[in-house]
């Protein structure tokens, strides 16, 4: 074969080789954009949904922390009223009339109001959202585990009561505007919250063969975090359905509690007015005796209920040897999964419900 002949039909041999490759390559390539639109598609659509959940649970949260802002501040006004128509009602007696609940029921009810009216007095305005799903959240974890000073808050009272449910959900940076959940810990771990497939996740060589080498490796990427974003949104229903819960029991018994401390409001405002009408007030306070006291000790048997619900952690403490787990700070540490995310205190939760529900009905 002339030489010429044989020279065009290595270059002809040479040249379709050259032609399958690049159909090849562009198949590839193709292939590679396939794969990695679809991962994007799983990964979007998945986030997305668990967006909604997360703003959902939010919501459920700063409601339920403004419920309980709420009740415990309004502790305060009660036990006031309470101490002075005892305080009237015990003078010149010699068998004082007591309330009938264990002191340390009593100094529960006051920590928690403290605790309450700290926060509250620490926000304002915009910022009250973000301190009450802090404090839907840390308030209940701070009322039974170790505070910053190592001793329990129930043992607290006043400012070190308050201080260290502040220290824990954010402090004075609450007055800035609110720092969110929990003080910016958000119930969702980094991991399953932050957009882990950024704009470098998706992208991939230019080369065929390696460009679908690296979009398999995406894809199975995007499986591994589209499956943590189903748990978390499980996760994330499953806690707004437990703060449902808490919220629509609370807001229940709280209904009896407002009936008794507004038995109290009208008999301190008929004293008053027993004084322009020129009567004796301690005589009209003695005619009244019997509903003060029930309304009284009722109005406390439910403020207890009330509390032993509220400081029951809708999340669970790390414990380490028998103890609540603290940071550096001394804030109780919160569990976590797998995926780093809150662990939901189901369990106690169910019970301190069931328990409130049962001790409610007793007083009727």
């Amino acid at each position: 074969m002339p030489i010429p002949l044989i020279i065009a039909g290595v270059a002809l041999v040479a040249g379709s080789y050259g032609v399958k490759k690049g159909v090849d390559g562009y198949k590839s390539h193709s292939e590679a954009d396939e794969l990695i639109e679809k991962a994007k598609t799983r990964y979007e659509k998945q986030r997305s949904e668990v967006a909604v959940a997360e703003k959902n649970t939010q919501q459920e949260l700063t409601q339920l922390g403004e419920l309980e802002l709420q009740i415990g501040a309004s502790f305060q006004d009660f036990s006031r009223l309470a101490d002075e128509l005892l305080e009237r009602l015990n003078r010149d007696r010699q068998d004082k009339i007591e309330v009938k609940l264990p002191q340390h029921k009593l100094a529960q009810i006051q920590s928690y109001s403290f605790s309450a009216i700290g926060v509250l007095g620490s926000v304002a305005g915009a910022g009250v959202a973000g301190a009450a799903a802090g404090f839907a959240v840390y308030g209940g974890v701070m009322s039974f585990a170790a505070a910053s000073t190592g001793t329990a808050i129930s043992a607290l009272s006043g400012i070190a009561a308050s201080n260290a449910t502040l220290a824990a959900i954010g402090g004075g940076a609450l007055s800035a505007g609110g720092l969110g959940i929990a003080g910016g810990t958000a119930i969702l771990g980094a991991a399953v919250a932050a957009p882990v497939l950024a704009v470098a996740g998706w992208a991939y060589a230019n080369h065929g063969e390696e460009a679908l080498s690296n979009a398999r490796k995406a894809s199975a990427e995007a499986d591994t975090v589209v499956g943590k974003l189903i748990r978390a949104g499980h996760s994330l229903e499953r806690t707004a359905e437990y703060v449902g819960k808490v919220k629509a029991a609370l807001t229940h018994i709280d209904a009896s509690f407002k009936g008794y401390h507004g038995k109290l409001k009208k008999v301190a405002q008929y004293i008053e007015v027993s004084k322009e009408l020129a009567l004796d007030g301690n005589v009209e306070l003695g005619k009244l005796e019997d509903d003060i006291m029930l309304s009284v000790q009722n109005g406390y048997a439910i403020a207890a209920i009330l509390t032993d619900v509220m400081v029951t952690p809708l999340f669970k403490v790390r414990v380490v040897g028998g103890s609540a787990a603290t940071d550096a700070e001394g804030i109780p540490e919160l569990e976590k999964d797998e995926d780093g995310s809150l662990v939901l205190n189901e369990e106690a939760i169910d019970s301190a419900l069931a328990t409130a529900e049962f001790n409610h009905l007793s007083i009727g």
